[in-house]
Parts: structure tokens; sequence; C-alpha cells
């Protein structure tokens, strides 16, 4: 158990009384509570065998008046917090269960029931399930499955039970033993004062068991590193960079504890055509002068199927961006951003002798205005 769990457990919720309640007030609500919620009369129901650990726990600290005072004082000082009882055993502080059940020390009782519940359980189960490491990895779209979505095969390498000593870490034809330091919780106590905190052992590194003629692939840890292959389906919409979570996808875990979670990091490729802004695809088409200064309708190329007619209105400047709604990336909620389409005036590198006289007599009938005049006078005031 860890600290945390130490600091944030409230023994007197646990078993319904108030802090200042009497020796015989809260015997008398364990009483009541163990009754209700023992194994024996709940057969099958994990929910009221914890809850029977969690009051039996609780009695064992609060029955006892020394182990009460250290918790009461640890709440005080941590801001109601608990505090591990320093030297806990699986004793239930000198109160004989035996009287609820009317069961006798010749075995089968409630005394061989907590046996098996908190004390001699076999060392592997004692020590606590950890969960699997957290694995980073990237993968590579083209634009278009970055857009659509894609399921992409990522080859993974990391660390898992070792295959030769199936996890335990010990040469074959061996087993590992219990740890001698923490007795095969995993956790080892660390006083300070009148409180004990819970920590990892440093002897066994948190696993609870030693070897004493380790695997030789795995060198006694139990673990060791593979490779495996997997599917993954990145979802539509993703942007280049982004980090997507694969959940219960990463490294197993331990002793039964979940696997961790993999984290791919995305590289989407870039189009020739087509840009992206957030939801919104880009796209600059080019106009001759004549479609902006006279108007125009233009065909644009959309990313998916055909090209769409846009409207250019007489007198459209360069640069100007247009909307196309629905022609862009896919959202969370299935809805479609929009495409927008910059319009880049072309102006002709060469001219006819026709075009140039042509020009020249649009010169002469507009040239009454300088476009300039406005900013020349700006810049002087």
């Amino acid at each position: 158990m860890s600290t945390k769990d130490f600091l944030e457990k409230d023994y007197y919720k646990a078993l319904g009384v108030a802090k200042g309640a009497s020796a015989e007030e809260i015997k008398k609500s364990y009483r009541k509570l163990a009754r209700k919620y023992h194994p024996d009369a709940n057969k099958g129901d994990a929910a009221s065998e914890e809850r029977f650990k969690e009051i039996s726990e609780a009695y064992n600290v609060l029955s006892d008046s020394k182990r009460r005072k250290e918790y009461d004082d640890a709440r005080s000082l941590f801001g109601g917090g608990g505090v591990r009882a320093p030297g806990g055993g699986g004793g239930f502080g000198g109160f004989d269960l035996g009287d609820i059940f009317g069961s006798s020390g010749s075995g089968g009782g409630l005394g061989d029931l907590l046996g098996g519940v908190f004390r001699n359980r076999p060392a592997g189960q004692q020590a606590r399930p950890r969960r699997g490491a957290d694995v980073e990895t990237e993968a590579s779209l083209s634009f278009s499955d970055a857009i659509d979505g894609a399921t992409v095969s990522l080859r993974l390498t990391d660390e898992g039970p070792c295959k030769t000593c199936m996890g335990t870490g010990a040469k074959a034809g061996t087993v590992p033993k219990v740890c001698p330091t923490c007795e095969g919780t995993g956790q080892a106590s660390r006083n300070l004062g009148s409180f004990a905190f819970s920590e990892p052992c440093t002897t066994c590194r948190g696993r609870g068991l030693v070897v004493e003629d380790p695997c030789p692939v795995c060198s006694g840890s139990g673990r060791a590193m593979s490779a495996r292959t997997i599917q993954a389906r990145i979802p539509a919409g993703v942007a280049d960079g982004q980090r997507i979570k694969l959940k219960a996808k990463g490294a197993p875990g331990e002793r039964g504890g979940p696997p961790g979670d993999l984290y791919v990091r995305v590289h989407v490729a870039g189009h020739p055509v087509f840009g992206r802004s957030a939801h919104n695809l880009t796209i600059t088409v080019p106009i001759t002068f004549t479609e902006a200064a006279l108007g125009a309708e233009i065909k644009v190329p959309t990313l998916r199927g055909m090209p769409v007619s846009l409207r250019i209105p007489p007198g459209t400047p360069n640069g100007r961006t247009f909307r196309v709604r629905g022609k862009g990336v896919r959202r969370p909620d299935g809805t479609y951003g929009d495409l927008l389409v910059k319009v880049d005036v072309q102006v002709p590198a060469e001219l006819s002798e026709q075009a140039r006289e042509a020009l020249e007599k649009f010169r002469d009938v507009t040239g009454g205005e300088d476009p300039r005049d406005e900013l020349l006078r700006k810049s002087r005031a």
C-alpha cells in the first residue's frame, strides 16, 4: 500500500462512527458491518469482499489505542489523511472474531477465512500487479490518408515478460523465492518517528521475489525486449505532428497488471496542390487579369470527387480568398470543414502586339487616377 493510500484512508468513515467514538461503539459497529459483508454471506460478491477487508483494516487500527492515537495524530498532521500503523500485522486488534459467528478454533471458521484473505497468501499474490510501460512510436501517412483515416502496421520493440522464464526471472528448473526484506509484498516500511511509510522494496525492486539462479536471457529481471506488429487505426483528420493515444496497446503488464498505452506521433506528407488549416483545406488558384477585372466562373479541383464551379466577381483583387463549403477535412462530429480558395492574378510575361495595343488603350482610358496617391499622402503626414 502506498503512502498516498495511508494518508487518504478514513477509518472512522469506514466503520461509520464518529472520531470520538468509544472502544465499545467501534467494536459494536465493526461486528454489525462484519456480519453484513462477510464473504460467507456474500459468495461471489467481490465488492462485499473488498468492503469486508476495508472495515477489518479500519478495526485493526482503531481497536488498538496506541495505533489509534498514531492514526489520529497523522490525520491532524496531514489534514485528514490516514496513517499506517507501524509493524501492522494480520491481526485484528485482539478482538475475537469467532464470537461474531460462533465459530470455534477447530478450523473452517472465520479465522481460516481471514488467514486466506489477509495473511498467508502466496508471495506471487501478495506482490501487487504492475502496469505495463507506455510506448511511443511514429507513423508516416500520405496527405489523403491523413484526411480520410487509415489503418497502418506498426512494428514495436518493447519490454515484456521474458519468454524463456515465463516472467519469473529464474533459470529453468528453479523458482524465485519470497523476498526476505518485504516478505513478498514488494513494499518496505520506512519509519519516520511514530509513522511508517511504505515505499518499493529496494532488495527486490518492488517485485516481491528474489532470484538466486537468474535466467540467462533476462538476467533475473523477468522482462525481455521483444518485437511485435500491431494494426493501428489512425482517425480521419489527423494533423502533421499530432500525437495519437491508443489505449492498452503499450508494453504488457506484470503479475496480471494492465498493459500500458501506445502513443503514435503522426507525420503527414505534403500535397502538390492542397494545403491544410485546421479542418479546412487550402488551395491557390491562378486567374487571368481579365477574369479578375471582368469576373468569371472557374473550375476548382477538390480533394475528393469532381471539380466545383466558383464565381469570381468583377474587380476581384489579387490574393482574395473564397470559401467552398463542406469540401474540407472531416471533423470528429462527422461534419466537414471548407475548401479555402485563394486567387492569384497572373501577369503575362509576354504580350502579343495586339494585346499590347489593347492594354495601352486601357491605360489611356484609366490613366486619370494614380492608385498610389493616397499612400504617398499618408507617408508625408
